[in-house]
């Protein structure tokens, strides 16, 4: 699934391809989308901005109407001129927003709804989102305390929970737990306060660190990175990587599913030792 530092580059993408410019052809296959065409009309629109929050991302035209996507697991958003061909099959598409110069397609997005400012503060799951930490403003002692407020959760499980903050997926989770050295099934509860300051800390680092360079096209970069190797293959410490020796000490890397949802996590036994309040680790 994209994570954070993938859809605040992709926002950054579309909000400079497309931000002041009168959408020219609104094309979907989404039916609840085309009631919107119909009834209110896309094409004439002028796109304010484009930004992430989150995994979320928005798209503002004149008229008080945003455009809300999710990626999930396999969506994405391209950015093409007139007559380019597109890297993706066509049956894959789902939006089309053309203007005089650029068309941005989305294909394969799983989440699309249309909103104005009053429905999306009750779109449900979007409005208890936590501060983006890639946010601008951010507040980081008030996130510090948004995980604090969850003590009886794994780390790993309450660094995925948007509402504590958002933008943090699979892949993160765990190199963030590696680079504090925190291992991933303690509670939350356990952590000391500059254990639970450096989990935010490096997280906000880490997706700051990874929105810098990105494709042209899909806003993707080319690969993540958390450490500081230049070898596109030692670009992560743990994630992907069970069994394999532990770049700091040799240790091979454990992997276990984690609640909520039994998503993999990877640590190293000895950097990150278990404690007592710890389950699986």
């Amino acid at each position: 699934m994209p994570e954070g530092d993938t859809i605040f580059r992709t926002a950054r993408t579309l909000h400079r391809a497309l931000a002041g410019q009168p959408i020219t052809r609104f094309e979907t296959v989404l039916p609840h989308l085309s009631r919107v065409e119909v009834d209110s009309g896309v094409a004439g629109r002028i796109v304010e901005k484009v930004e992430a929050h989150g995994k979320w991302l928005l798209i503002h035209f004149s008229g008080d109407l945003i455009l809300l996507s999710h990626m999930l697991m396999s969506g994405s958003w391209h950015i093409y001129r007139p007559g380019e061909p597109w890297q993706r099959a066509r049956i894959h598409m789902r939006i089309v927003l053309e203007t005089q110069e650029i068309l941005a397609v989305a294909f394969n997005v799983q989440i699309a709804e249309f909103h104005n400012t009053d429905s999306l503060r009750r779109k449900e799951g979007f409005n208890i989102l936590g501060q983006s930490l890639l946010a601008t403003h951010f507040n980081e002692a008030e996130a510090i305390a948004q995980l604090r407020s969850h003590p009886d959760f794994e780390v790993g499980a309450a660094l995925l929970k948007q509402s504590i903050v958002a933008g943090i997926g699979n892949v993160f989770k765990s190199e963030i737990c590696f680079a504090c050295r925190v291992n991933p099934f303690r509670l939350v509860r356990s952590l000391t306060d500059p254990e639970a300051a450096a989990l935010i800390i490096t997280g906000r680092k880490f997706l700051q660190t990874n929105v810098a360079a990105s494709n042209p096209i899909t806003g993707y970069a080319p690969f993540r990175r958390t450490t500081t190797r230049t070898q596109p293959e030692e670009n992560l410490y743990v994630y992907h990587r069970a069994g394999q020796p532990c770049r700091q000490c040799a240790t091979p890397i454990q992997s276990f599913a984690q609640d909520p949802d039994a998503r993999t996590s990877y640590w190293c036994p000895l950097c990150q030792p278990a404690q007592a309040s710890a389950t699986h680790a």
